[in-house]
């Protein structure tokens, strides 16, 4: 081999070997061990990195669970009960549509809701549980949302799903809902809103926006499953707590979510006002959700009749 020739081919051959090694480099810093629940799982961090707090506070082993003292307007009558958001971080399978048992190529880390609402009307209690599924990296809408509603009078169920569109399915005692299945394009979706809110309320939308209301307020409210229109806006209501609101002329209503403007960004609180009642008697109320107290503990290993106690940490 030409001595020109022997040179050109050791220095391309240099070259691929940095470029490799550095590549391989990059591969391992995307890779890091997360706690999820009671679970190591290592899961492939893609995309921009997570802030170093945002880690340390949600991937420490704990969920976030947060008790709040209930007003809930139901039939134009103000209920008093109890409400409980729970928040998690874990893995999300993507084709399946569930928590992933096990470390998976697809998996999507996702910072989990669950939204719990106890009450009464009149002889018989109300139950009801909302679970969003959303991103971390907040680069999507939410992987999907359920939502169900149990009361003497017969329960109500609805999901989504983020697939190639919005996938919905939802059940009902009623007959003029009963089964349905049906596809929308994707858009916001105002359960997501609570954890965009988590994570990063810099990122909130605002404006005038199509949005697709709660599950529960369309459910428990008999409206049609859809996007409508609504104005978004972030407001500082002190030095230490901002507000989002929704509103939504069509449909009579408005939201407010008060948190904390530092991370972790705490749900302070909530208002939601729109129409109640029957008839003549139909009226403008508004439900209010007022913090009670937060612990972080990894509530699914406390299982036992000794672990009773911490729902008084609660005021449960």
């Amino acid at each position: 081999m030409k001595k020109g020739l022997k040179f050109k081919f050791v220095l391309v051959f240099f070259i691929g070997f940095i470029i490799t090694t550095q590549s391989c480099k990059n591969n391992e810093k995307q890779k890091e061990k997360i706690l999820v629940e009671n679970t190591t799982l290592p899961i492939d961090v893609e995309k921009k990195e997570l802030p170093k707090e945002f880690k340390k506070y949600w991937y420490s082993g704990n969920a976030e669970i947060t008790s709040y003292t209930l007003k809930q307007v139901r039939y134009g009558e103000i209920r008093p009960g109890s409400s409980v958001l729970i928040y998690v971080t874990e893995p999300f399978l993507a084709n399946k549509q569930v928590k992933a048992d096990g470390n998976n190529a697809d998996n999507i880390p996702v910072l989990k809701l669950n939204t719990v609402k106890n009450y009464i009307t009149g002889i018989y209690p109300y139950s009801i549980m909302t679970s969003t599924f959303y991103p971390v990296h907040d680069d999507s809408h939410a992987t999907k949302l359920s939502f169900s509603a149990q009361e003497w009078c017969g329960h109500i169920y609805a999901q989504l799903n983020n697939r190639e569109k919005f996938e919905i399915e939802s059940h009902s005692y009623f007959e003029s809902e009963a089964d349905q299945k049906f596809e929308l394009n994707k858009t916001y979706l105002e359960n997501e809103i609570w954890n965009k809110i988590r994570i990063n309320p810099n990122n909130l939308p605002s404006g005038t926006i199509e949005i697709i209301p709660s599950l529960e307020f369309l459910r428990q409210t008999h409206k049609e499953l859809k996007e409508y229109t609504a104005t978004a806006k972030l407001e500082a209501k002190s030095d230490l707590i901002q507000t989002y609101i929704l509103d939504y002329p069509e449909l009579e209503r408005t939201l407010e979510i008060d948190f904390s403007t530092a991370f972790p960004h705490i749900i302070e609180g909530w208002r939601e006002t729109y129409l109640s009642g029957h008839g003549s008697s139909t009226k403008s109320m508004t439900t209010t959700a007022i913090k009670n107290k937060l612990i972080l503990t990894p509530y699914w290993q406390q299982n036992k009749n000794s672990d009773l106690f911490l729902r008084d940490s609660l005021g449960l």
